[in-house]
């Protein structure tokens, strides 16, 4: 059977960015090693990871915020500032991509994940580093390394690694585009077309040779997009 592309449902893929979503691809693909049993997706938002997730697990449960930006499609609604709607120990695996960022209260929201996980289970998330301000007013922080970690160790998790997804050539190579694609797409659609052609090779060819370029940076975490997180819940809190 054929594997199912983990990004194919996002309605914002574009010839500008088309790179991040091979990143996202690529992680989600990496650590398929941890989806298993019940696992619940916070801040699930439209769900476009659903069917991804349900050729490993059980059972897939959405939860978010009803009143959020997305049109979701939750199975419960939950306000992730504040108490899950979900009892103690009852997820096997725990995701949460590009959310956290959104959240005015993280700390509450990693001691909620803690208490919903069960033991032996794992918590994945996805951290934007060097990224544009996005979905304003709702955009509150960003992490390093060492405050994520920080956070996770207060809520009670371990065995924690922070992976960076990128080096600086990617990074610069995405808030470039991004930026020149904000530039444009805000102009009326004859003119927006007319100027989009001629960057079209441009945001090709950059995204084709930063990955390669990024081989030179021998520090991902200072310049990286994002952070791929993985955190264990074990006996011994």
């Amino acid at each position: 059977m054929s594997k199912i592309n983990p990004v194919k449902n996002h309605k914002n893929r574009n010839i500008h960015n088309w790179l991040i979503y091979n990143i996202i691809k690529k992680n989600l693909n990496h650590f398929n090693y941890l989806y298993k049993g019940t696992l619940v997706d916070l801040g699930c938002g439209e769900t476009p990871y659903k069917d991804y997730f349900l050729q490993y697990v059980n059972k897939y449960i959405g939860v978010d915020w009803t009143n959020s930006l997305h049109d979701s499609k939750a199975d419960i609604n939950s306000n992730l500032n504040k108490k899950i709607e979900l009892p103690d120990n009852y997820a096997d695996t725990l995701i949460s991509f590009s959310v956290i960022e959104h959240l005015c209260e993280p700390q509450t929201f990693l001691n909620e994940s803690y208490r919903i996980l069960k033991v032996e289970g794992a918590l994945m998330l996805q951290v934007p580093w060097q990224w544009h301000i996005h979905e304003a007013p709702y955009d509150y922080f960003r992490y390093t390394p060492y405050g994520l970690k920080y956070m996770l160790k207060k809520a009670g998790f371990n065995e924690i690694e922070v992976i960076p997804q990128s080096g600086f050539f990617t990074t610069s190579a995405l808030k470039f585009n991004y930026f020149l694609a904000r530039l444009i797409y805000q102009l009326p659609k004859p003119l927006m077309y007319t100027l989009a052609l001629p960057f079209i090779p441009i945001w090709i060819t950059t995204q084709l040779f930063a990955p390669l370029l990024d081989k030179l940076d021998k520090e991902w975490e200072r310049e990286a997009i994002g952070f791929i997180v993985i955190a264990k819940k074990k006996n011994d809190k």
